[in-house]
Order: structure tokens, then C-alpha cells, then sequence
């Protein structure tokens, strides 16, 4: 095709649809982006389907793609057999005061590093960013002990408290605070507004994007923590998905249909609750400075 034909086909196309045709740059970005998606997705395809699978299926080899027999049945006996019910209920016990206590404690820690001044605020808070880089496990035992002398080993309250404060949390929520301007909150105090009042009422509505990444992430860590629950719950009532779902893989015989439909359930809710909150987290990280 000449130039001259080319651009004649590129003057009708932005004739009938009213926008410039693609570039090939466009093409070949949209492409990669669609293959690139493809192979991450394939994964979490191959799951979901051999969730399907019957105890065959999954060992027949070469492995089959589609299930010979769509085993529906696997999610039923989960709840059966397994007390799927009883683990799920734990996860959302523990994820949703845990987010509750984290999105209080932070937000209150953050307000005090970002619009008070006292003697020492900066180093205390270099030293809250420097925990973000001590690793779970140099720490995990001597915040056992304390737990453990404290009686709260095999409760609800043992595996929330810990993890209440997140120094991750408190750097999102100051950073944000800061963009709040100190003559709005002197204004209030002029007006007779107390402290906690200006918190509640200004300082905490207008840090709404900010408060729902830390909590839309702490959901997250809350939910798919393992360590820590399997540390501090020892009983079978008080076992959450991660940890039921692992001993459950420890057993002499795993029944692994059942354990897939199982591990299909317990990423729904997450899985929803990203797609449906995406824009709130992009919005949040780039309006608190992470990029």
C-alpha cells in the first residue's frame, strides 16, 4: 500500500469513528499488555477449574484442562466435612477487628506525627518507619511470650492485638495528613472545638482515600496471615482458612479436590473486594506520596 493509500485509509477511519487510527505502537502495547495478562491469569484459571475436578481428573495424566465430570460436590462436602463454615467465620472475626482497631490506632498515631509538635516527634517517627524493615520472624517470638503471659494464647483477642499497629499504616495516614492545611484545624480550635472533635469530625473525613487503602490492605494481610494464627490458635475452633487449609494439606491422605474448593472460597472475598475497590486504592497511593 502507497503512503497515498494509507493515508486516505487513515483520513476514513478518522472520518467514520471520529478518532485517529492506532499506531503501531498502540497495537503492539495493547498486544503485549493482553498476552502478558493471559499468562499471569493462566494460573488462577487452572485453579478454579480443577476446583471441578473429581479425585481422577486431577490425577490423570497427560492433566486434563476441562473436568471429564464437573464436580460440584467438592464445595458441599467442604462444608460437611470440613467445618468450612466454622474457619470462615474465624477469618472474618479476626480481619474485621483487626481492620477496625488498625484504622483507629493508626489514624490517631499519624494525626500526632503529622499536626503536633513535640521534643523527639521526628525521630520517633524514623524509628516507626524503621520497623517496616525488621522481618516478622526476629520478633515473632518475644511477642509470643507476651501474648502467652498475658492468657491470650487460644483467643480471638491473641491473634488481633499484635497486629493492630502497622508502621506501613501510620507512614499512608501522615503523609496524607500533611496535605491537610494546619489553618482549617486552627480555625476549628479558635470556633471551641475540642481536639478529639476536630479528629472525628474534620481530620478523619477528609482522610477518607487514605483510610481505605489501610484498610483495604490490612484486610488483605489480615486475612491471608498464616504464622501468626497458627502460633496463637491451638484449637480446631479457632483455626482460620489459611491455617485450616494448611493442616488440612498435612494429613495422610489430602483430599485435594476438596482442599481447591475450599481454596476458591476463601479468595472470593478478596478477590471481590479488589475489583470493586481498585480505584479507591490507585487514588489513595497517589494522593499519600507512594509511587
Amino acid at each position: 500500500m502507497s503512503k497515498l493509500q494509507e493515508r486516505a485509509a487513515a483520513n476514513t477511519w478518522s472520518t467514520i469513528s471520529g478518532k485517529k487510527p492506532p499506531s503501531a505502537g498502540d497495537i503492539f502495547r495493547t498486544t503485549f499488555l493482553i498476552v502478558v495478562s493471559l499468562i499471569i491469569l493462566a494460573p488462577v484459571l487452572w485453579f478454579v477449574l480443577s476446583s471441578f475436578k473429581d479425585v481422577t481428573d486431577l490425577s490423570s495424566r497427560p492433566p486434563k484442562i476441562l473436568p471429564t465430570h464437573w464436580a460440584f460436590e467438592n464445595y458441599t462436602e467442604a462444608f460437611k466435612m470440613y467445618n468450612y463454615k466454622r474457619y470462615f467465620t474465624n477469618s472474618v472475626i479476626v480481619t474485621s477487628i483487626a481492620t477496625v482497631l488498625t484504622l483507629t490506632i493508626n489514624s490517631m498515631a499519624a494525626y500526632a506525627f503529622a499536626k503536633y509538635n513535640f521534643r523527639g516527634r521526628d525521630g520517633l517517627f524514623v524509628l516507626t518507619l524503621a520497623m517496616i524493615m525488621i522481618p516478622l520472624q526476629v520478633i515473632l517470638i518475644p511477642i509470643y511470650l507476651v501474648v502467652a503471659n498475658l492468657g491470650l494464647v487460644n483467643t480471638y483477642w491473641g491473634m488481633i492485638i499484635p497486629a493492630a499497629a502497622t508502621p506501613t499504616g501510620v507512614f499512608i495516614l501522615r503523609q496524607y495528613m500533611l496535605t491537610i492545611p494546619d489553618e482549617l484545624i486552627e480555625a476549628a480550635r479558635i470556633d471551641g472545638a475540642g481536639e478529639f472533635r476536630i479528629f472525628a469530625r474534620i481530620v478523619l473525613p477528609l482522610c477518607r482515600p487514605a483510610l481505605a487503602v489501610v484498610g483495604i490492605f490490612s484486610i488483605l494481610w489480615r486475612w491471608n496471615d498464616f504464622i501468626w494464627p497458627l502460633l496463637i490458635a491451638q484449637k480446631d475452633e479457632l483455626y482460620t482458612l489459611p491455617v485450616a487449609l494448611a493442616l488440612l494439606n498435612g494429613q495422610l491422605v489430602v483430599p485435594y479436590n476438596i482442599v481447591l474448593a475450599m481454596s476458591v472460597m476463601s479468595i472470593i472475598p478478596v478477590l471481590f473486594m479488589f475489583v470493586f475497590m481498585q480505584r479507591q486504592i490507585i487514588q489513595g497511593i497517589a494522593q499519600t506520596g507512594i509511587k
